[in-house]
């Protein structure tokens, strides 16, 4: 972010420089605002008491796309401590489940707090910077966590970069090897389907480092900060549910379609029907696409 440039163009052209929030508490209204826009996170509480004998208060707590608990916390510009802190609170996390489940169901109903994706807590610190020592603790740590660094840019402009992203649950799913034996028709197509699912699960996770996959009963996620894929299963296809804007690219009857406002598992108004390994290669740059805007 160091290397953007803004430039106001109304009325002349002027640079509108960064800078940070007076004060921390500024941030975090800010972000728990527009949770849901900014970090793919359903907003459940704020200043959140662990209790008397912990002795904390959590940031900000939430629910990501896939039902994952999700803690935030926030600084203003750079403290070491944000992250030991945010940790901190995840062991807390970890041991209160009925009562973050309560929390939930007051929120968001019953049926979000029967689904709540406990394999795969995340942490994400929101500040001004990081320093090196976080940098390098995140990749350490078996936790799914996300360092995030804001600016302000004028009165209405926000930025949230990413600076270092780490999967807990993160996995590569090799691709199996091809069997030269004689197989009947339907284990034919159980392997073909096999492989198949392989290819686009090879292809998502490659596209960056900072790709994290969520595996869930109806749908697999495949996120950044936010969900950029969603791949769900049929007998004969797999459907991947994308975040770029359908009327953004061209549709192709049989390949993508609009999905916007209907239901599905998963996140995403782009529809990508893939039924080979031709396809995948076709859906690479939608792909790409829908990674870049996650």
């Amino acid at each position: 972010m160091s290397g953007l440039k803004l430039f106001s163009t109304k009325g002349g052209v002027a640079e509108v420089a960064p800078r940070l929030a007076e004060a921390e508490a500024g941030v975090q209204a800010l972000v728990e605002s527009a949770m849901e826009a900014m970090l793919g996170v359903k907003f459940l509480a704020t200043e959140y008491s662990t209790g008397p004998v912990h002795g904390g208060r959590i940031d900000s707590l939430g629910l990501d796309e896939n039902g994952a608990p999700v803690i935030i916390e926030y600084k203003r510009a750079t403290d070491p401590g944000v992250l030991s802190r945010g940790l901190f609170y995840m062991a807390w996390l970890m041991d209160h489940r009925t009562e973050f489940q309560a929390l939930v169901r007051e929120r968001l109903g019953a049926t979000a707090a029967s689904q709540v994706l406990w394999s795969a807590p995340r942490l994400i610190c929101v500040a001004g910077d990081f320093t090196r020592y976080d940098l390098h603790a995140v990749r350490e740590h078996r936790r799914s966590i996300d360092l995030v660094r804001y600016r302000l840019y004028g009165d209405h402009h926000i930025a949230l970069e990413t600076v270092a992203s780490v999967a807990g649950q993160a996995k590569v799913t090799p691709r199996p090897r091809r069997s030269r034996a004689r197989a009947l028709p339907a284990q034919r197509a159980s392997a073909a389907m096999a492989e198949l699912a392989a290819a686009v699960d090879e292809v998502l996770l490659g596209l960056g480092e900072d790709v994290s996959k969520v595996e869930r009963k109806q749908y697999d996620a495949y996120q950044r900060l936010r969900n950029f894929a969603c791949v769900t299963g049929r007998q004969d296809k797999f459907l991947v549910y994308l975040k770029a804007a359908p009327a953004a690219v061209d549709l192709v009857p049989g390949f993508t379609r609009d999905v916007t406002g209907l239901g599905h598992h998963g996140t995403g108004d782009l529809e990508v029907q893939v039924r080979s390994e031709r396809d995948v290669e076709r859906a690479i740059e939608l792909f790409r696409l829908s990674y870049a805007v996650a």
